[in-house]
């Protein structure tokens, strides 16, 4: 049996913990919860029947074999390091930590070092596979389309009430950029851009459209043979905490998809 703890106690993680308590997970041992704050990690321990942490050395503590991470591109960033230099395997959905070249570099290493892995889960998004194929096969040209509503945009620099009345496109650059702007609404650029052509050669476009909701996430790559299209439609974010589960599936399968 695996021991696993949740990082991140919203609405993600508990789909995760629900998965487990549902026998979903039948190789694993949920022994704990952590969230900067204590009190979300206390009420998803006490409705599962395991420990919360109130800190990262807590959770460390327990020796979990891997911290599934649902929180933020922040909490991933406080996180990685001690986790992988204590062995501990990440499951993580916020990879636009992953953006910044030089943490990348520093995870990979102490990932190296001890043995631990990062998995990413492909969120609201998927194709990893072909991405990383035409990838190798050289000289690859990969774009990310991403379609909101207006209110999803509420809270960035981008919004204004403008965006209610016509359908505009409020970013281009790249998935670098994206991440920099959007620090939590866009980590599935930066996945899928750490599985082809990096953050900063992934073209990023996002457009407003008012009275949408949900998420459309379309991730493109061509090369002299390939061309290849993922289209992918989400009405709520619940898809992404299912891409978790099937990354801990997977984990102790012994047939990978």
């Amino acid at each position: 049996m695996k021991k696993f703890a949740i990082a991140g106690c919203g609405r993600l993680g508990r789909i995760v913990a629900k998965a487990w308590h549902d026998g979903l997970l039948p190789e694993y041992v949920l022994c704990g919860t952590y969230s900067r704050t204590y009190g979300h990690a206390l009420a998803l321990a006490s409705e599962y029947g395991c420990k919360a942490c109130g800190s990262v050395d807590e959770l460390l503590d327990m020796s979990p074999d891997i911290v599934v991470e649902t929180a933020s591109p922040a909490a991933m960033k406080e996180m990685a390091l001690p986790l992988l230099a204590g062995g501990v395997s990440i499951v993580s959905l916020s990879i636009g930590a992953l953006a910044d070249n030089a943490f990348y570099q520093e995870v990979s290493e102490a990932a190296i070092s001890s043995g631990a892995k990062i998995y990413v889960a492909s969120g609201a998004t998927g194709g990893f596979d072909v991405l990383q194929t035409a990838s190798l096969m050289g000289e690859a040209e990969a774009k990310f389309f991403n379609e909101k509503g207006p209110d999803a945009l509420k809270g960035t620099p981008v919004y204004d009430i403008s965006l209610q009345s016509g359908q505009r496109t409020v970013f281009h650059g790249t998935a670098s950029e994206a991440i920099g702007l959007f620090p939590t609404k866009v980590n599935v650029t930066v996945a899928a851009s750490r599985a082809s052509v990096g953050p900063e050669k992934m073209d990023v476009t996002m457009v407003s459209t008012p009275g949408f909701t949900g998420d459309t996430q379309r991730v493109e790559i061509r090369n002299r043979q390939v061309h290849a299209v993922v289209d992918v439609y989400s009405a709520t974010s619940e898809i992404a905490g299912w891409s978790v589960v099937r990354v801990l599936r997977n984990i102790v399968s012994p047939i990978v998809f």
